[in-house]
């Protein structure tokens, strides 16, 4: 046997997977008795339209074949959806079944007109005050028994295997950002780790800090930088190692910090986080994280990641020392955000397009001697 079956047959015994074509009325049933879970908080992070949603109803009219749909089931029977999130709430929109995170009905889609079926316009599951545009039992019947093909990851599967199908089902060719996904795998891994750092990215002097375009806000560039400023404080040195892209090792940094029963002191992190910016802001506004152009004299251009790494980590840490008293730490950041894009290493990582992994512990590195 060589090596590359040996990795094969030892991987592949970590997970046991299951596969069964289901009707859509089954489906529905499963989730209105609670057995599953859609996570409903993700509605908030999925931007389909009212378009998309038509279509995808017209395509199990037709009978389109659709994608599988992943399904991890629980220690408690319950399946969690995977991948599949929402085709199945168009489903359960359609119909009138979708609730939300308190568990209230959702206002039920009312269909676009679609090209293969324009008589879609206006029409709903039920519509007892309009009849015209109400869904015949026929149709409905129809909808109710379309099969779809349910993949299962069962519970006897080791470590995160959920985590790790998510997070490669749901990259390259979505739609949404990679925060977003992480935003859902945080939402799978720990919701009350998510609900913490979502508000941390709320802070007032976080955002003042950094001015971003709508379609950042739109993608949670905030939450992003939220979360890699808290990597940037936590990061592991043996889960570095073993990735070479920032996107897993990300990924992997946000299950061993925000996992269940880790030692994460949130109450303590998020003093230090709201004093961090709070000087920040104090300082500079939203300049904070802008390259400072020495020619020109003056700060200049969107947020610089990299200003954002070195600055944020340096001043979290002389917080968190406390290394000096406010009015000096201000002063240290207006010249250290200064001097920082004319410091040597700083040019030569830029310049050099170093990976950004090996940025991320270069800009940890010279946070830490800016601010010591």
């Amino acid at each position: 046997m060589t090596i590359l079956q040996e990795q094969i047959n030892e991987a592949r015994v970590h997970v046991h997977t299951d596969s069964y074509p289901m009707s859509i009325g089954e489906l529905v049933n499963l989730y209105e008795d609670g057995e599953l879970d859609i996570h409903p908080e993700f509605q908030r992070v999925y931007r389909w339209t009212d378009e998309q949603k038509s279509k995808l109803i017209e395509s199990i009219l037709l009978g389109i074949p659709l994608p599988s749909i992943f399904v991890a089931q629980r220690s408690d029977g319950i399946w969690d959806v995977v991948d599949g999130l929402q085709r199945l709430s168009t489903i359960l929109s359609f119909q009138g079944k979708l609730r939300d995170e308190r568990n209230n009905l959702c206002d039920p889609l009312t269909l676009s007109a679609t090209k293969y079926l324009p008589g879609l316009k206006g029409m709903k599951w039920d519509s007892p005050d309009d009849l015209d545009h109400e869904i015949d039992i026929e149709v409905k019947r129809i909808f109710k028994r379309e099969k779809i093909d349910i993949k299962i990851i069962k519970k006897e599967s080791e470590g995160d295997t959920k985590f790790e199908l998510f997070q490669r089902l749901n990259t390259g060719g979505t739609k949404l950002s990679d925060q977003e996904v992480r935003n859902c795998m945080l939402l799978m891994v720990n919701n009350q780790a998510y609900y913490w750092l979502k508000d941390l990215s709320t802070y007032p002097d976080f955002n003042m800090s950094l001015p971003l375009t709508e379609k950042q806000e739109e993608e949670s560039y905030g939450l992003e930088l939220a979360f890699r400023y808290i990597v940037h404080r936590h990061n592991n040195d043996d889960i570095k190692k073993a990735h070479t892209d920032v996107g897993p090792y990300l990924d992997a940094e946000l299950n061993a910090i925000f996992k269940v029963g880790s030692e994460f002191d949130y109450a303590s992190e998020r003093v230090i986080f709201h004093k961090t910016f709070s000087l920040l802001a104090s300082a500079l506004g939203d300049d904070a994280f802008k390259k400072f152009n020495h020619n020109k004299e003056k700060y200049e251009g969107a947020i610089s990641l990299p200003v954002f790494e070195a600055i944020s980590f340096g001043v979290s840490k002389a917080v968190e020392l406390n290394l000096f008293n406010d009015t000096d730490l201000i002063d240290k950041i207006k010249e250290n955000t200064k001097s920082l894009t004319s410091n040597d290493r700083f040019i030569q990582i830029l310049d050099r397009r170093v990976r950004p992994l090996d940025r991320m512990v270069s800009m940890n590195q010279l946070g830490m001697e800016l601010f010591s």
